[in-house]
């Protein structure tokens, strides 16, 4: 994968994770939240969070002071 095409799945995944974000808080505040939707959801943002921090590790090198 090139780094033009990891900067743009970022920039996918940043965006799915902040939906997530949006559809976990709208479920939460509603009365009938289901709590199961909401544990899936969940599991599926911390799998977003980890592809995008592989995804930055990658692209931003480690620099040593």
């Amino acid at each position: 994968m090139t780094e033009d095409e990891m900067r743009k799945r970022l920039t996918a995944l940043r965006l799915e994770h902040r939906d997530l974000d949006a559809a976990i808080d709208a479920l939460s505040t509603t009365g009938t939240s289901d709590q199961l939707q909401i544990a899936r959801l969940k599991k599926r943002k911390l799998r977003l969070k980890d592809q995008i921090s592989m995804i930055e590790d990658h692209l931003i090198p480690d620099i040593i002071a």
